[in-house]
């Protein structure tokens, strides 16, 4: 899927009230932000916006809050048939303890740290309403002036969000005369503030967005040659789209992580105590036909670190694929295979890597992760990274300014590897 979408700057802003949907969804420790990554990474947009005399509205979502807050305050309707369901007795206790609950995620989950870090970044221009379309936040909307913003309260407090509620996403495109979104981690979600409000207003991507598919979309669509796949993470059947979309497309396809295991057993081998899917063997049987049929160098490990257990500490050796001890499990690539992988990324013209070789949070387990990065990022090639652990170990091991393109989206960058519509992105205007 290609997309070419009309962006911030094809567009006149100026004196216009323009919501923007970021993705403001960071990691928060007793309240307090532990990255402000997404925040940073948002800025470009705003700035323009701000800039260029926009009002801006953003939103976001943050975290998925146990209960919602629709008109004022009140359980959700799976909620209340829950506690209907109970004696009488017991309804009134029942109902104040998923109450509190909530009380307490919304506490947890609200975007108030979010706004006050970017009113530090953005010189006081951000104010934060502490509703979403309520009495607060039109007050702060109707209040902007052109190069100000308000960031309303977290859009997963109402139950609409999630649900595409037409009413919901009308509500919030009454706020604006213009809808951005530049949320890439969420546009494979069809829900109010991510395509909903495109219905009713002008939509088109901010400067986030347009990186992610004009990078992605001219690698799938017309990559330098040749194209290496790297795919990892723990099960066949999260990439069983993928990697189909991908043999059409590329030169070699490499596989690690837990999912490995599954082709080992495809091929007759004993995986010990390893992840498998059994009822995906005939299928990795197929996909290796494919592959073959399509002349695509098909790589999967030739030895492992194995553990006695799933455990960070547990005994641990390097075994070849073929002979994996019956009470053992595979946990991450051996050196064969690293120098395998690293020679068949060396010379690619496009690399895209989503996923890790092994369980690469643990020291004992993380070696063939960062084997595959550090050859990814001595290659030369066009990189592009997608996929929360391939990203942390990029960053971690200091690759990340050596990556052409680390996405800002798991799930959305797999959709679009996969080939799929993203609705965030379908609903924006065309070019």
């Amino acid at each position: 899927m290609t997309y070419n979408k009309k962006t911030i700057e094809d567009i006149d802003v100026a004196g216009k009230k323009v919501l923007v949907r970021c993705d403001f969804n960071v990691p928060l420790k007793d309240g307090v932000i532990t990255s402000d990554k997404r925040i940073i990474g948002a800025l470009p947009t705003i700035k323009y916006l701000l800039d260029n005399g926009a009002k801006v509205i953003l939103c976001s979502h943050m975290g998925k809050p146990h209960s919602i807050f629709t008109e004022g305050f009140g359980l959700t309707k799976k909620e209340k048939a829950k506690v209907e369901a109970l004696p009488a007795e017991e309804q009134a206790a029942a109902k104040a303890e998923l109450l509190t609950k909530a009380l307490d995620d919304k506490k947890k989950f609200t975007l108030k740290p979010v706004a006050d870090r970017l009113n530090e970044l953005l010189d006081g221009k951000v104010t934060f309403a502490e509703d979403i379309v309520g009495p607060d936040a039109q007050a702060k909307v109707a209040a902007l002036k052109a190069g100000e913003a308000v960031l309303i309260e977290n859009v997963r407090f109402d139950a609409r969000e999630t649900k595409n509620g037409a009413d919901f996403a009308k509500e919030l495109a009454s706020f604006a005369e213009v809808y951005v979104n530049d949320a890439f981690g969420s546009a494979h979600r069809a829900h109010a503030s991510t395509a909903g409000v495109a219905d009713y207003l002008p939509a088109v991507c901010g400067y986030l967005i347009q990186k992610e598919i004009s990078i992605m979309g001219k690698a799938l669509a017309d990559p330098a040659r040749p194209f290496v796949a790297i795919l990892g993470g723990a099960k066949v059947s999260d990439k069983i789209g993928v990697i189909n979309n991908l043999i059409e497309k590329v030169d070699t396809l490499i596989i690690g992580g837990g999912m490995a295991y599954t082709f080992f057993k495809a091929n007759g081998h004993d995986v010990g105590t390893s992840l498998c899917e059994e009822d995906k063997i005939d299928l990795a049987k197929e996909l290796v036909a494919k592959a073959e049929a399509k002349g695509v160098k098909f790589l999967i490990p030739v030895d492992n670190r194995i553990g006695r257990e799933y455990d960070e500490n547990t005994e641990c050796k390097v075994t070849d694929s073929d002979n994996i001890p019956s009470d053992w499990m595979g946990l991450d690539i051996g050196p064969k295979t690293e120098e395998l992988f690293a020679n068949a990324i060396k010379g690619a013209g496009t690399v895209v890597w989503n996923g890790p070789m092994g369980v690469s949070e643990w020291k004992n387990f993380a070696s063939g992760t960062n084997a595959v990065a550090k050859a990814v990022a001595e290659s030369g090639a066009i990189s592009i990274i997608g996929g929360g652990d391939s990203a942390a170990a990029v960053e971690k091991l200091g690759y990340a300014d050596k990556m052409t393109h680390i996405s800002t989206g798991g799930g959305a960058s797999l959709e679009f590897l996969e080939g799929k519509t993203l609705p965030g992105i379908a609903c924006l205007l065309d070019k």
